[in-house]
């Protein structure tokens, strides 16, 4: 869905060029944060009693799913399973 005019897709993007690479990358890494946490907050309503280790498989499937072949993902979230226990996680 584009909803956005192409004047104002053209001044955003000029504005954004004003920014320095250090300025754009805090930015995107600011707006990934804000996003993971609201699909942490909307998880949570779901399943208030969610482990950590359940979150972070159910982050991982919200975000990258469609990103992976079910096998990929699979081996992915045994990791996950594998690295919370390790590290004593719950």
């Amino acid at each position: 869905m584009k909803d956005t005019s192409k004047e104002f897709s053209k001044l955003y993007k000029e504005l954004l060029l004003t920014k320095s690479n250090e300025e754009r990358l805090k930015m995107g890494c600011s707006m990934y944060e804000t996003a993971k946490q609201l699909v942490e907050v909307s998880i949570r309503e779901q399943r208030p009693h969610i482990s950590s280790t359940e979150m972070l498989k159910e982050i991982f499937l919200r975000f990258y799913a469609s990103d992976f072949k079910p096998a990929e993902q699979k081996k992915v979230i045994q990791h996950i399973e594998t690295s919370s226990r390790e590290s004593g996680a719950k």
